[in-house]
């Protein structure tokens, strides 16, 4: 397929439906694009995953059986298009030749008939229901109205979110979050706004912000940031005065952080290595551990989640989360604070790790912590935090967040 900006978002769903990739693991699709055109093929396969299930129902009583992958892509894409409103006639003309450029050929007047019928009345899709290994146990969480509300969110582009360092100024047009994050419409080019290249501020979600809130570091007190990459909340941390040092399994995730940290001017010590080994030097005032998990909280950003995971994971984080918590426990000087947090929707990656902790460790305590803009509602009957996709749904949302802040 030639080098255009559909080709390379045919070629990452490619990836994504027929090689379980994760979507940051397509720079070998977008070779040869322009920063502009990488961006465009990104967000419309990000489109295509977030509406697939419905785009399929319109494409099913149009084909007699399923066509090859690649053919089925690009007419995936192209549905997703038409029913976002883009003009038919440039749609249909470049799916049919990217059809007729690869392997497929032949099937290209197919593509033509099938999208001309469609095209002659676009249709409008529907939420994409959460696969349902995923759906089934958050329904029995929150219950079915939150989830359809959770699925409305993430059918449609995320906004961004940014942290804002202490006394810079805010960004033109950014809304201001109740609890002190900006939010900017989603598609923004992040890296053209004023005070990127200053420092002056990072994207961040706002509920991933919230957990270097609930920790309320101070200034010159000893934090470790475990599990790190790729920073926002070292950053948060270094921003409040800490001394932090930031430890992560991950050398190229830690290149980032590290990236981030120049960027902004910022002083963290960094470090790379395995939590469940790497021993301190001595013990830490505070510790803030965002645990390795299913990331079931992020689906509105990353939408292909669902189709690369099933949820068998879990059998090997719910023991990691645990142990990374107990060897936390051991890092905190006397009277010290612990923020364990994850961004999953599964109770059993939040409220039941922390009930095990509790009771694992006589004499730790579960703070009720409600930073400064959040609400009570979003707090569990034990005082942990939990946010969720549907808060703030009007204003397009948030993570999906698990936050706690345990004491000795």
């Amino acid at each position: 397929m030639a080098a255009t900006a559909r080709a390379a978002a045919v070629r990452i769903l490619g990836a994504v439906l027929g090689e379980g990739q994760l979507l940051g693991q397509n720079d070998e699709a977008l070779a040869g694009l322009s920063g502009a055109d990488r961006a465009r093929a990104q967000r419309l396969a990000t489109q295509v995953l977030r509406q697939l299930a419905p785009v399929d129902g319109v494409l099913k009583p149009l084909l007699r059986k399923a066509p090859p992958l690649p053919v089925l892509n690009v007419l995936r894409l192209a549905v997703a298009e038409l029913a976002g409103g883009e003009a038919a006639h440039g749609v249909v003309n470049e799916a049919v030749t990217l059809v007729r450029a690869g392997r497929h050929g032949a099937m290209a007047g197919l593509v033509n008939a099938v999208l001309r019928k469609i095209a002659s009345a676009p249709p409008v899709l529907k939420p994409q229901r959460l696969p349902r290994w995923l759906r089934d146990p958050l329904v029995a969480a929150w219950g079915k109205a939150a989830v359809v509300v959770m699925e409305s969110v993430q059918a449609v582009p995320a906004p961004v979110d940014i942290t804002l360092r202490a006394g810079r100024p805010p960004l033109p047009g950014a809304e201001l979050l109740p609890t002190g994050s900006l939010r900017l419409p989603a598609g923004v080019q992040v890296s053209a706004l004023p005070g990127y290249d200053s420092g002056d501020w990072w994207v961040q979600d706002a509920a991933a912000a919230m957990a270097a809130r609930v920790l309320a570091p101070r200034p010159g007190e000893r934090v470790l940031d475990l599990c790190a990459a790729p920073g926002g909340k070292t950053l948060q941390l270094a921003d409040a005065g800490a001394q932090v040092t930031a430890l992560d399994i991950s050398g190229p995730r830690l290149a980032r952080l590290r990236d981030n940290l120049a960027r902004t001017g910022l002083q963290a010590e960094v470090i790379a290595a395995d939590a469940l080994h790497w021993q301190p030097d001595a013990p830490f005032d505070a510790i803030l551990l965002d645990a390795p998990c299913s990331a079931t909280g992020t689906l509105r950003r990353h939408p292909d989640l669902p189709f690369v995971k099933d949820g068998s994971e879990l059998a090997e984080l719910l023991p990691l989360q645990a142990a990374l918590i107990d060897r936390a426990l051991g890092w905190l000087a006397p009277g010290g604070r612990l923020v364990y947090c994850t961004c999953s929707l599964l109770p059993d990656e939040g409220e039941a790790q922390v009930a095990a902790a509790l009771a694992r460790h006589p004499g730790l305590t579960l703070q009720r912590v409600l930073p400064a803009g959040a609400e009570p509602g979003w707090l569990t009957p034990d005082g942990a935090l939990r946010l969720r996709p549907d808060y703030w749904a009007d204003r397009g949302g948030m993570d999906g967040f698990f936050i706690a802040c345990l004491t000795r």
